[in-house]
């Protein structure tokens, strides 16, 4: 079960200014709170405010107003971050090291002892599958294997906190499994994980909790089980066609083909309203199931329109 906060923020407020000298506040009064051994991801659109709370909680930005703490302490404090590992979204390394070398300069900064640096570089370098490449130029790389050196640096030390941007940004299939299997192993030790991403299936396979973020706010925050349960969808297939059918609220048509028409309620309620509505109209219910919900779902529901 989770312990207490590891992160608190309190009504956080972060302006900048545009390249015109515009004030833009890129978090709005944001109050937010993960506790001890918590998996939390942060979804919304591009512009929502997830990398600028990221900044915030590294110490990178200031607030405006308002408060961020990691462990009790001010965010950004030396003894915060000593307990935290961190990935940016784009991380930038010399290009002319390889990784085991950047990985060394690392192991320096955090004062790992000499006589062990290289076992725990290369147990690094297994675990996140650069084994055979970690002699190479990093400008070599791809930007899936330059994440992959980044988050061998985030996870060195064993960190009670991971705080990750976009970490799945540009990995393929086999590394973003690698990814998870990371993330899950240091769930499965009681520490605490928060990440933005937006690989929605990868949320959903790791996560405890859900942030939907837009315009600098919480919209919506909801344990993952809850989050899908409410995301189910009620599917009809019937016989007929669907011009004189009055589409209930909460039911939306999928397909019309082939004489059958298909119709997806978010509701009972919407279900059933659908059912009386096909009845009068004089369409035959061919089929009736459930759909298991998505993340995907939740957010376009939520979010609209708006592009990720």
């Amino acid at each position: 079960m989770p312990g207490g906060a590891v992160i608190r923020i309190s009504n956080l407020h972060v302006v900048y200014k545009s390249a015109r000298g515009k004030p833009i506040e890129a978090v709005s009064g944001l109050d937010l709170q993960v506790d001890e051994g918590e998996v939390v991801g942060v979804v919304g659109p591009n512009g929502a405010g997830k990398t600028t709370t990221i900044k915030a909680l590294m110490g990178f930005l200031f607030p405006s107003e308002g408060k961020a703490e990691v462990f009790g302490l001010e965010a950004g404090s030396v003894d915060a971050r000593r307990r935290t590992g961190f990935l940016p979204e784009v991380a930038v390394y010399y290009p002319f090291l390889t990784a085991r070398e950047t990985l060394g300069a690392y192991a320096a900064l955090q004062e790992i002892p000499k006589s062990e640096r290289a076992a725990v570089i290369s147990r690094l370098i297994e675990k996140v599958g650069l084994a055979g490449r970690e002699r190479e130029p990093l400008r070599r790389f791809s930007k899936g294997m330059l994440q992959r050196v980044g988050l061998a640096q985030a996870i060195m030390g064993d960190p009670d906190l991971l705080i990750l941007d976009e970490v799945t940004s540009g990995l393929d299939p086999v590394a973003r499994r690698d990814v998870r299997e990371i993330l899950l192993e240091f769930k499965a030790r009681g520490k605490t994980v928060f990440f933005s991403s937006h690989e929605l299936s990868e949320v959903t396979m790791v996560c405890d909790r859900v942030v939907l973020l837009d315009e600098g706010k919480v919209v919506e925050e909801r344990a993952l089980a809850d989050l899908l349960r409410s995301a189910r969808r009620l599917v009809t297939v019937a016989r007929g066609a669907p011009d004189a059918l009055a589409l209930p609220e909460g039911v939306r048509l999928r397909s019309a083909e082939g004489g059958r028409v298909t119709l997806v309620a978010d509701s009972e309620p919407a279900h059933e309203a659908l059912r009386r509505q096909l009845e009068t109209a004089g369409l035959a219910v061919v089929d009736t199931f459930q759909e298991t919900g998505s993340l995907e779902d939740y957010f376009v529901d939520a979010i609209g329109h708006k592009v990720t």
